[in-house]
C-alpha cells in the first residue's frame, strides 16, 4: 500500500519509532487514533483560537472524537475549514444543537429490537449490532447515541442470543452484522460469527456494514480476506461520502475484497458542505464503478441529534438524482432514499417521471425533457396464474420449502389473495365513532 512522505511526517510525530510497516498495521493505526484536541494539534500543527478550543472541548465531552492516523493524513491542512475530510472527522460546536425534530434514536432501532443486539423491521432480514466501536467516529452517526460505548463489545455469550434469535425466526433469510464496525471484531470473532451464522438453515446470505475501506484500509488484510471467503454468499456494503476518500490505500482494499468474490455496494450520506453537489457526487459513483463498487443508496441524512447542520432539503437530493439519471449508467446511480423516523424504514424518493396517465395511455417524460406516451394493453387479463398459490399446479411452482410471509401493507391491498380493501390508521376517528354507534 502507497506510503507517502506526509504519512512518514504525520506517523513520527504520534509515535518517534513508526515506521512503514507501522503506519501499515491497523492494530498500530487502532492504538493511536486521535481522541484530544492537543494531539490532533500536535500532529496536525492546526491550532484552534481560545475560544472555538472551549466549544470544541464542550462538543467532545458529549460527542467523543476519534479519528485514524490515516484519514487524518487525508486533511487538507492548509484549507481545513473547508475541507470534507476534516468535517466528518472533527466535528463542531453545531453537534450542540438540538432541534425539537431531532431524536436520540430517530429510527427507533431500539423499539424494533426483540433482544439485544438484534433490529427486526423488515419481515425476511434482521440487522445484528455486534459492536459499538469503530475505528473512527464520524460526525454524520445516526447512533451517535451508542458508537464509542466502549464498556460494550460484546461477549460470545452476548452474541450467542442474537444468533438464538436468528435461528429461531425461521422467516430470516438474510442477515445484516453492523454496529459500530463488525471489521473491529478480531478475525477470530470474525470468525465464529459468520460460522455460527452460516449454520442456521434458512439464512440464505450474510451481509456486513463497514467504513473500514474508507478510514482505515489497511484492516483489509489477507488474513481477514481469507476468513470471509469461507462464508459465500457474503454481500460487503461500505459508506463512500467524498471522491477525496477513494485513494490508492482504499482502492487496494476494495480491489482486496473484490478478488476475494464478494459483491461490493456503497452508501453514502447526502452531506451539507460535503458531498451536496451534484459534480461531486457524479464523480464519486464514476470513481466507486471504476473499483467494483456499485452505489447502492444516497440517504437523506437522519434526524439524529446534532446533526441539523449537516442536512439538505430533500429537493437537493432530488436535483442529485436528476443529474444522474440519463446522465450515467444505469448500475453507477444510487436509490435515493429517506430512513423513515419512527422506523418506517427506507422509503425511496426520486425525481417523476410520470406525467399523467388515463385507461389506455401513460405520458412520461425523460431526462432530457422529452415527453412521450406509453399505449396500456386493450385487455389484461393472467393468462398462466390462477390466483391461487396454495393450490398452484403450474410448471414455475415455488419451491415447497420456502416460507411465505402473509402480505402486509401495501403488497397486502394489491394481493389477490387478500380480501383486505384499506389500510386504516389507529385511533381514526371516524372508525371509532362506527364502534362507539355499533
Amino acid at each position: 500500500m502507497i506510503y507517502t512522505n506526509a504519512q512518514q511526517e504525520l506517523a513520527n510525530r504520534i509515535d518517534d519509532d513508526s515506521s512503514i510497516s507501522s503506519w501499515r498495521n491497523w492494530k498500530w493505526q487502532v492504538k493511536h487514533v486521535i481522541r484530544s484536541i492537543d494531539k490532533f494539534e500536535q500532529v496536525t500543527e492546526i491550532k484552534f483560537p481560545s475560544d472555538e478550543r472551549k466549544d470544541l472541548e464542550r462538543t467532545f465531552k458529549k460527542f467523543p472524537l476519534s479519528v485514524t492516523p490515516y484519514y487524518l493524513s487525508l486533511i487538507d491542512k492548509k484549507n481545513y475549514k473547508n475541507d470534507p475530510i476534516f468535517k466528518q472527522a472533527f466535528g463542531c460546536v453545531d453537534e450542540l444543537t438540538t432541534l425539537k425534530s431531532e431524536l436520540e434514536d430517530p429510527l427507533s432501532e431500539d423499539k424494533d429490537s426483540p433482544v439485544e443486539g438484534i433490529t427486526h423491521r423488515y419481515p425476511d432480514r434482521v440487522l445484528f449490532h455486534v459492536s459499538n466501536i469503530c475505528s473512527m467516529y464520524c460526525r454524520h452517526c445516526t447512533r451517535k447515541r451508542k458508537v464509542g460505548d466502549v464498556d460494550y463489545v460484546p461477549s460470545r455469550d452476548q452474541l450467542r442470543k442474537g444468533i438464538d434469535y436468528i435461528a429461531n425466526t425461521p422467516q430470516v433469510r438474510d442477515v445484516l452484522l453492523s454496529g459500530g464496525d463488525p471489521f473491529m471484531l478480531s478475525d477470530e470473532m470474525i470468525d465464529w460469527l459468520l460460522s455460527e451464522i452460516s449454520q442456521i438453515r434458512h439464512v440464505e446470505v450474510i451481509r456486513i456494514g463497514t467504513r473500514m475501506p474508507v478510514v482505515l484500509p489497511y484492516r483489509i488484510t489477507d488474513n481477514l480476506i481469507s476468513v470471509l471467503k469461507k462464508y459465500q454468499p457474503l454481500w460487503i456494503n461500505t459508506h463512500f461520502n467524498h471522491p477525496r476518500e477513494i485513494t490508492p490505500s482504499s482502492r487496494e482494499a476494495i480491489a482486496k475484497l473484490a478478488d476475494g468474490g464478494f459483491p461490493l455496494g456503497n452508501q453514502s450520506v447526502l452531506l451539507a458542505d460535503v458531498n451536496d453537489c451534484p459534480r461531486i457526487m457524479k464523480v464519486l459513483v464514476h470513481k466507486l464503478v471504476q473499483n467494483r463498487v456499485r452505489p447502492y443508496y444516497l440517504y437523506q441524512c437522519d434526524l439524529s441529534e446534532g446533526l441539523s447542520h449537516f442536512r439538505t432539503p430533500i429537493g437537493k437530493g432530488i436535483e442529485i438524482m436528476e443529474s444522474l439519471v440519463g446522465h450515467t449508467s444505469g448500475f453507477a446511480r444510487p436509490t435515493y432514499v429517506i430512513d423513515a423516523p419512527g422506523g418506517g424504514g427506507k422509503i425511496p424518493v426520486m425525481p417523476n417521471y410520470i406525467i399523467s396517465w388515463s385507461t389506455n395511455k401513460v405520458v412520461l417524460r425523460n431526462y432530457e425533457g422529452v415527453i412521450t406516451t406509453y399505449k396500456e394493453p386493450d385487455s389484461y387479463e393472467p393468462r398462466m396464474c390462477d390466483r391461487d398459490c396454495d393450490k398452484c399446479d403450474l410448471d414455475l411452482q415455488l419451491n415447497k420449502e420456502v416460507d411465505e410471509s402473509e402480505a402486509i401493507g401495501i403488497e397486502k391491498l394489491l394481493s389477490d389473495s387478500s380480501d383486505t380493501i384499506s389500510l386504516v390508521p389507529e385511533n381514526n376517528e371516524r372508525i371509532q365513532r362506527r364502534e362507539e354507534n355499533a
